[in-house]
């Protein structure tokens, strides 16, 4: 007997928020919204059922559909792990608004779940993601095939989308027996450099690991020799299996199972199909890991794998929350689901969210030091204005003359300048400033003459003198197919993209029959609250 589930029919409600003008001719957009909880569902599917083509929800839940679809009397389906399937009529969607659709958790009815229990012996965790990996030849494509979607990669600075890239691609991939880095082929569609967003040229310079201006914190980046994309299909385990990918799964085949501890939780669904649900985690000195693997009860296929990093020694910024609870700062995060067609399974989204660390310019800085001979103090001129607390403590100056600490007395704040006077006898403070007159026709004489330190200063907005800022930013790689072709192979042209140069450089570009029915799902400039 299967497992029976009691549904509750959830409703469609229009959010009264009005959509920029400019997009109101060309969209429907949408909210997907957790009916219990009231938040967002990330990373939901939307398909337009007839046309077999949809899109997948922003972190945010938000999605767009063309406004043409609405006057064909298209029908959108909504799924994702564990929430009941809904469909929707597109006409029913209110155009210049944000439709809200509200997805219900779907409940196993308790006593139907320990009758089919009985019947044969739970497995194990560790038994189930064994069996998940040795059926991956046999539930996974082996000859060629086709996804085309939506590409993009962007930042998060401060919940705000800055550097926003987008692309619509196809990928031809030669199966799963084969090598994805050295065999599939991409074919770029359309691209932009979204410049509707904020650009960043700080933020978009490489990664400098040796410079230290912007790096992954305790991470390293591996490019593989290829771009951004590339960067993103390598990150894609279970595809890469048999192949070294991030760390710790390393070889998915091999050192996934030794690497990570795994423990059974409640069973969930998606469509109908009833999946295993295995917690893993791993301490490691420097790290901690955890993810959760979504496994076919039927046939052991795995719909999706979520795995994060944190760094155990980096706690979260005060106010911030990572989903596992750990507190600490999170290093990379990958998301990966795959989608049942036929008898196979066919990628529908990954995600791949690290964060990095970015070495701002100086906000406050020394311009130059000045000597008063008339008025017998040192002049300290700066790029902003300092605040009083820091300014008076005297603790935060260093002035040596003739290799001598020189003490000091009076402290006065000017305008984007500090004037420090010693506290010295009259005859001594004469004697001193004498000799730094005779000096400084001499740029030699007085360097050595006259030394002069500042630090722990602060300007009247919190920034520390000379003390470059880090800046924690949010990066996204994504990938959202939209059409499966499960027999597809690439042209025989060599109009493909080259992996070893930027997706938005000078690549070639080729529109095809139909591409009109594909679009970019754009995120709106601030996530939807």
């Amino acid at each position: 007997m299967r497992l029976r589930l009691l549904l509750v029919f959830s409703v469609l409600v229009g959010l009264c928020m009005s959509v920029a003008r400019a997009q109101q001719s060309e969209f429907i957009y949408g909210k997907i919204i957790d009916a219990e909880t009231k938040e967002p569902v990330s990373f939901a599917t939307i398909r337009i059922q007839n046309k077999a083509i949809g899109v997948i929800s922003n972190e945010d839940g938000g999605f767009k559909i063309p406004l043409k679809y609405q006057a064909l009397g298209n029908v959108l389906e909504v799924s994702s792990m564990g929430y009941e399937t809904k469909t929707i009529l597109i006409s029913e969607l209110i155009t210049n608004e944000i439709n809200i659709i509200y997805l219900n958790v779907g409940i196993i009815e308790l006593e139907e779940a320990v009758l089919k229990a009985r019947k044969k012996r739970p497995l194990g965790a560790k038994r189930i993601v064994r069996n998940a990996i040795n059926a991956i030849p046999r539930n996974y494509p082996i000859g060629s095939f086709s996804t085309l979607g939506y590409y993009r990669d962007y930042q998060l600075d401060k919940n705000k989308y800055i550097n926003l890239n987008e692309a619509i691609l196809e990928v031809f991939d030669g199966g799963f027996d084969k090598s994805d880095l050295k065999t599939t082929k991409v074919r770029l569609y359309d691209f932009k450099e979204n410049t509707d967003f904020e650009r960043n040229s700080v933020a978009r310079q490489p990664y400098d690991y040796q410079g230290g201006l912007k790096v992954i914190d305790n991470a390293y980046l591996h490019d593989f020799g290829g771009n951004e994309f590339t960067i993103l299909r390598i990150h894609d385990a279970i595809r890469n299996y048999e192949y070294e990918t991030y760390s710790f799964v390393n070889k998915f085949k091999y050192e996934f199972l030794s690497n990570h501890s795994f423990v059974r939780k409640e069973d969930t669904y998606l469509k109908g199909e009833y999946l295993y649900t295995i917690d893993f985690k791993k301490w490691y000195q420097n790290y901690l890991a955890f993810g959760t693997l979504y496994i076919s009860r039927e046939d052991f296929a795995i719909h999706k794998l979520e795995y994060s990093l944190y760094d155990s020694f980096r706690s979260m910024p005060l106010g911030k929350t990572d989903k596992h609870g750990t507190g600490k700062q999170l290093i990379f995060e990958v998301i990966t689901e795959y989608q049942r067609l036929n008898t196979k399974m066919f990628l529908n989204y990954i995600s791949f969210h690290n964060t990095f660390m970015l070495v701002e310019p100086v906000k406050f800085s020394t311009e130059e030091f000045l000597v008063d001979l008339k008025r017998r103090c040192f002049v300290i001129k700066l790029s902003g204005q300092p605040e009083a607390v820091s300014t008076q403590n005297i603790t935060n100056y260093t002035i040596k003359y003739n290799r001598k600490k020189v003490p000091i007395g009076r402290i006065r704040i000017g305008d984007k300048k500090i004037e420090v006077y010693p506290r010295l006898a009259p005859e001594k403070e004469y004697a001193m400033f004498k000799e730094i007159s005779q000096a400084t026709s001499v740029v030699e004489e007085i360097s050595d003459l006259l030394k002069i330190k500042v630090k722990n200063i602060l300007d009247t907005d919190g920034n520390v003198l000379n003390r470059p800022t880090y800046g924690i930013f949010d990066q996204f790689r994504e990938y959202f197919v939209q059409q499966v072709n499960p027999s597809g192979k690439g042209p025989a042209d060599s109009l493909y993209m080259r992996k070893n140069t930027p997706i938005f450089k000078g690549q070639p570009l080729v529109k095809p029959d139909g591409f009109t029915d594909f679009w970019m799902n754009t995120p709106l400039k601030t996530p939807i609250n």
